[in-house]
């Protein structure tokens, strides 16, 4: 432990604010989305700019500190905080410029993608920024980022233009395809390897009123909508994104919900949701509405304050004893809160090559994410149980690979090196320049040869 004149003298070189153990503030800030994650940080560092990441990053090198990096707090593994360590806490951060000639948006990692939505909203612009508006828009852009438009423009890694990044030897790089290339590559889907990244332009598209929101219906339905949903996802044109899965609502009703964004002419997707809608909807949430308000529709049933184990894997396809199982557990989830989501990928995030960027997992399919939550402390066996026990009767119909944003802690090093396919080896030899040292390892980690 450090003492306290070595945090004066931190905090001497800082805009922002040293929260140590007596402030405060230290343990509302030590807090992250997933409350199982209880850990004490010896100080957390809320940056003020780029400037005071520096002056992290290299405090940490000279006394040999642990660091972990927060923007969002949303990941469920809870990489965001340290034992012991120096969280380098961007959540401050909330610059963004939107420059709508050029339809770009220059954006600090604190911000939310509701807080970003809404500033390129403003000017009729948008990108792929995952589904829930609480989320980070940092710690999502750098495992990848799926997201509702990610059929017609692809993954948020792959609208990046350009990252600042403060390296772990205390520079300020940026990385672009012009300028340190290898580390643009690595920074589009395992970014927190390799430094943290302080500002990110991203490239905006044109995107007024979509036709969005969910179509529900009951379990006793769910097989009959579950095949009718896979069948159109096999010809399914880029504008439309979709997720579908088991949910409870706040009646208490368990309900399956296929969510729908049409990123086209409204009119034309009323036509594309006609297979869905003939199957006798219990309830008819698809409407037009703003790309705003669509990014919000799901946030209710991820609020704060709930423990989160989390389960998630690439799927081979939808067969009729995929479907049977999925509808077993989505019929015996254990909390209302507990959701089983299918997330499908395709259009242009399957048509980009798996070794274009760090992110490995193209090709179209589906994405499954189990997100077991519960309020109750005593709920946590019976939770943690339903989820293994799902886990175990989806193996036959999973492919390889993972989520790098889904995995949760603890999940071993096989789901790591899964999560960056063939892309591994690239990423090690990165690292070895990079960061030989491991001195970002708080994060889905790759671990360095050198």
């Amino acid at each position: 432990m450090l003492d306290s004149a070595a945090w004066q003298k931190l905090q001497g070189t800082l805009r922002g604010e040293l929260l140590t153990l007596e402030h405060s503030d230290y343990d509302s800030a030590r807090r992250v989305f997933n409350v199982m994650i209880d850990k004490r940080p010896a100080a957390i560092a809320r940056c003020a700019g780029a400037a005071d990441v520096v002056a992290c990053v290299r405090f940490a090198r000279e006394h040999d500190l642990l660091v972990s990096m927060r923007g969002g707090g949303h990941n469920v593994a809870g990489k965001a905080v340290c034992d012991g360590g120096l969280v380098i806490d961007l959540s401050g951060m909330k610059g963004i410029r939107v420059d709508p000639a050029r339809r770009t948006a220059r954006a600090q990692p604190g911000l939310t993608l509701g807080e970003f939505d809404r500033e390129t909203q403003a000017f009729g612009l948008a990108t792929t920024l995952g589904v829930l508006s609480a989320t980070g828009i940092s710690g999502l852009t750098l495992g990848g980022g799926l997201g509702w438009l990610m059929g017609k423009h692809g993954l948020a890694c792959d609208n990046v233009l350009s990252y600042d990044v403060v390296t772990a030897n205390g520079h300020l790089l940026t990385a672009c395809a012009e300028e340190n290339p290898d580390l643009y590559w690595g920074l589009r889907g395992a970014g927190a390897n390799f430094g943290v990244v302080t500002s990110f332009e991203y490239c905006l598209y044109p995107l007024g009123t979509i036709l969005g929101g969910g179509l529900m219906y009951s379990p006793a339905d769910s097989l009959k909508a579950l095949r009718v949903y896979g069948e159109l996802c096999r010809d399914v044109p880029d504008e439309l994104g979709t997720a579908a899965g088991f949910i409870t609502l706040p009646d208490r009703a368990s309900v399956f919900v296929i969510s729908v964004c049409y990123a086209g002419v409204p009119a034309e997707g009323v036509t594309l949701l006609h297979p869905l809608r003939s199957l006798g909807v219990a309830a008819d949430g698809a409407k037009p509405m703003t790309y705003v308000e669509m990014q919000s529709s799901l946030d209710w049933y991820f609020p704060p304050g709930h423990y989160h184990y989390w389960k998630s894997a690439f799927l081979k396809g939808l067969s009729d004893d995929a479907i049977r199982v999925l509808a077993e557990y989505g019929a015996s989830r254990p909390t209302a809160l507990t959701g089983i989501f299918l997330e499908h990928i395709h259009g242009s995030a399957a048509r980009v090559a798996s070794d274009a960027t760090a992110f490995p997992h193209r090709g179209e399919g589906f994405n499954l994410l189990i997100t077991t939550s519960w309020a109750d402390p005593n709920d946590a066996e019976k939770s943690i149980q339903w989820t293994r026990a799902f886990w175990e009767a989806m193996q036959p119909f999973m492919r390889q690979g993972a989520y790098v944003n889904y995995l949760s802690e603890g999940e071993g090093n096989e789901r790591v090196r899964a999560a960056y396919g063939l892309n591994h080896a690239r990423l090690v030899a990165l690292k070895n320049k990079y960061d030989p040292t491991n001195f970002f390892r708080m994060n889905q980690n790759i671990q360095p040869s050198a």
